[in-house]
């Protein structure tokens, strides 16, 4: 098993019960030491308390570990804006969110989810001020990612 694949096996059930989910583990060794970068999330975006909570749980598991010998920087973060959405919670956490998808016949759409179900979802575009809506099956989408808002309204 591979050191990567190793550190996903012993890291993932310990981050899911602390109620996290670890999205990616990379190992990388630029010049003669190692860094080993954590992507953790959670059913909402992560607070710094969180992320410390989480960070320190790793670290206990890798400096009780042997599957690392050498000395080595742990880099824990999380998801960011541009990461594309390809689990059901990932949607999920982006409900309410503009997306931008791309559909499997190249046509692209941008719109505001407001609903999501098992198969399709609704979706409200705004077209200089008219609203349309739009149900898309999620199986049509091959890319999505959320929207940056820099001045968005609660009422959406």
């Amino acid at each position: 098993m591979s050191l990567h694949d190793s550190l996903l096996a012993m890291l993932t059930p310990a981050v899911e019960n602390a109620g996290f989910y670890l999205e990616q583990v990379q190992v990388t060794n630029p010049g003669s030491h190692r860094i080993v970068t954590c992507v953790v999330d959670g059913a909402k975006p992560l607070n710094l308390d969180e992320v410390t909570v989480v960070s320190r749980l790793i670290s206990e598991l890798l400096d009780e570990s042997t599957l690392i010998d050498d000395a080595f920087t742990l880099e824990v973060t999380s998801p960011g804006v541009d990461r594309p959405l390809t689990l059901r919670r990932h949607w999920e956490k982006n409900l309410t969110r503009i997306i931008t998808m791309v559909m499997i016949d190249g046509t692209t759409l941008t719109a505001r989810l407001t609903e999501l179900r098992d198969e399709d979802a609704t979706f409200i575009e705004n077209i200089k001020g008219r609203m349309k809506t739009h149900t898309v099956v999620l199986a049509d989408i091959k890319r999505a990612n959320v929207e940056v808002e820099f001045n968005r309204k609660d009422d959406n």
